[in-house]
């Protein structure tokens, strides 16, 4: 019998737990007062006269050189156009047999020799000035060639 209550106790599983848990309520979420955000969006004043003066200082740097970079542009076209006159009447002076210092009127005598534009003149000036070519022999002028960068032919 001994023996018997020695198995029995052993087959049997006498450790309790060593904490007990207890079924815990989860307390009730409550909604909150939704507060009403009386800022509308939108920007505030300092930080549209921030992004103004980022943006004025920006041009404050570009816009010069943009103005630098069509003066050149417009000095080398006109220059290129004095080359194109200045072909023109040699070429003119070879087939007509003209030697160096015989007078030339500048759009009667070139405009068979050059590409005209599409008004079928000689392309002018980009920056306004006009061309004057007197004599075979000497370089075409442009009435700009005073101004910097030059419209002069070299």
């Amino acid at each position: 019998m001994h023996q018997a209550i020695t198995e029995l106790k052993c087959h049997k599983i006498i450790n309790p737990p060593d904490a007990q848990f207890y079924r815990v309520n989860k307390p009730k979420v409550k909604q909150m007062k939704q507060i009403r955000n009386t800022r509308k969006a939108g920007f505030t004043l300092v930080e549209i006269m921030i992004v103004v003066a980022i943006i004025g200082l920006l041009a404050a740097i570009a816009i010069p050189n943009f103005v630098k970079a069509r003066a050149t542009s417009q000095c080398n076209a006109c220059i290129n156009n004095l080359r194109q006159i200045d072909a023109a009447a040699n070429q003119f002076a070879l087939e007509r047999g003209q030697s160096t210092g015989s007078a030339i009127t500048l759009t009667v005598d070139l405009t068979p020799y050059i590409k005209l534009n599409s008004a079928n003149s000689l392309p002018p000036c980009p920056a306004g000035g006009s061309y004057t070519l007197t004599k075979v022999g000497t370089n075409p002028v442009c009435s700009l060639s005073t101004l910097t960068p030059s419209h002069r032919l070299q």
